[in-house]
Formats: structure tokens, sequence, C-alpha cells
């Protein structure tokens, strides 16, 4: 397997920070495009067997991390809590728009590939469905424990953020309290209409596979069947017994029984839709 790195300048000082997996061997026709999601990065548990796996199917892959996802040069801690505390869902889609962008065009692969598909994973997945609304040359899109909607605060959430100008989250890997910064919550309420995930949902002309796991605490099982009455030419498949993980811990000890059928579906829905 061949394994190479990139970065782009997102912002003066902040780089987007990527990988490309490619088989052995001529370079793929089509490629995929994987999307961590909140709290998440590239090198984070299954994502690094996830990339692997697609490219052993006969794919080119990009896994990348947001610039502003708190994970710098260090790959697999939160080093820049600043950036993470002013990240916004507007900058995550610019950031992912623009490299699936790159892949189609043939800007960021050896091979310009015929077609590009999305894989995002929780809040990466509400990001993928708004990208695959908004590009149409979006082959095929497979959703692991997506969102349904990015409003996900209470009300007193959202006085207290206010009030104080940010509000901690906590990292129950690490046990450390993040920061989030008001310009989140700001960016959303005045950007509703083209962060409508839902809404957004209803456009999407690719493919649709919707994963989700039947215990997962995180996400409600329940918001993938919004989706799929959003857009109703999407399949779900429930996998038992899977949490908002498919059961995959940090630092990644091989993959679950859960984790492997849902790249078993993924695999499936690309090679129907997406030749490798």
């Amino acid at each position: 397997m061949i394994h190479l790195t990139f970065t782009r300048e997102a912002r003066a000082g902040e780089l987007i920070r990527g990988d490309i997996r490619l088989p052995d061997g001529p370079p793929p026709r089509n490629a995929v495009v994987v999307v961590h999601g909140f709290k998440g990065f590239k090198d984070w548990g299954f994502f690094p067997w996830v990339a692997e796996e697609l490219a052993k199917a006969g794919y080119a892959v990009v896994s990348f991390n947001f610039s502003r996802n708190g994970v710098g040069s260090e790959a697999d801690r939160f080093t820049e809590l600043d950036r993470f505390g002013a990240n916004t869902l507007s900058l995550e889609q610019e950031e992912l728009r623009r490299l699936v962008s790159e892949a189609l065009d043939g800007d960021l692969l050896p091979r310009r590939p015929g077609r590009v598909a999305l894989l995002g994973h929780s809040r990466g997945g509400g990001q993928a469905i708004l990208t695959a609304a908004l590009e149409g040359r979006v082959g095929a899109l497979v959703t692991w424990a997506s969102v349904s909607h990015f409003d996900r605060w209470t009300e007193e959430t959202k006085a207290e953020w206010r009030a104080n100008g940010r509000v901690w989250v906590l990292n129950q890997r690490t046990g450390e309290h993040m920061p989030v910064g008001l310009g989140l919550l700001e960016d959303f309420e005045a950007n509703r209409e083209r962060l409508d995930v839902a809404a957004m949902a209803s456009r999407i002309q690719a493919p649709w596979l919707i994963l989700h796991g039947s215990d997962d605490l995180t996400v409600w099982p329940g918001e993938a069947q919004n989706l799929a009455r959003a857009n109703t030419a999407a399949r779900v498949e429930v996998i038992q017994g899977a949490g908002h993980t498919f059961e995959a811990t940090h630092p990644f000890p091989g993959p679950t029984l859960q984790l492997e059928q849902a790249m078993d579906f993924t695999v499936s829905h690309l090679h129907r839709h997406l030749e490798p």
C-alpha cells in the first residue's frame, strides 16, 4: 500500500493536514474522502484502519484533519485548543468542499478520479451530507452515526455560552475539558438555512447509505430515520450492538465485529455505485 501525506494552508498559520492511501499498482479510477467528526481526527481509533480497508478495496482514499479540530503536528493529541475553540461549522464546510473539489479536479491525487465518494462519521456525516447536496459531482455517500441536525444545545447552555463567551466540553478519553467559543453558535444561528442537515439531505442525488449503531448513546439512532425520511432514496442499515464508534476505541486494538459489519456494508455500497 502507498501512503502519502499532504498539507494545505486554510488561513494564515492554519493547516489542513491529510493522508492519501492508495493500493499498490496503477492509481485507482475513483476516490473516497473520509470526514471525521467533533472531537475527532484522522488518526483517531478506526480512521486509519478504515482508510486502509478502502484502499485495499481499490480506492484512492483521502483522510484529513480540519484546520481547527485542535490536533496539530502531534497527530494523536489535542495541542491546539485555542484553534479548537475558534472552529465553526461554516469553516469545516468550506474546507471539505475545497478538498473534494481538489480531488475531483485532479489537484490532490496522483490520478484525477472519475468520481469521488464521501464517508462521514458523526458531525462529519452532517458535513458530508451538506457537501453531497451542494456538489453534484459526488458519486456516492456513506454516513456513519451521522447527526441529522447541528443544533444540539439546550437553551440553558446557549444562555451560559452567550454570557461567558464559551462553553466547555469533556473529552471522555483524556478527561480534558475543551473550550468551544461563541463563534460556533453565532455562525450556526447566522447560517441556519445552509447548515440545515435534514433540509440539505432532501436534495442529495447520489446513492446514499446510512449506517447507525442500535446502541448509540451519542447520536440517537432515530436520527438515522430522520435522515431517511428527508431522503426516501437513502438506504438505512442498523448495526446491532454498536455504539457511536461501532465499539472501536482509541488507541485502536483492531476492528470489532460491529466495525467490520459497517465496513462490509460500506464497501458493498461503493462497489455497487462507484467502481474500484
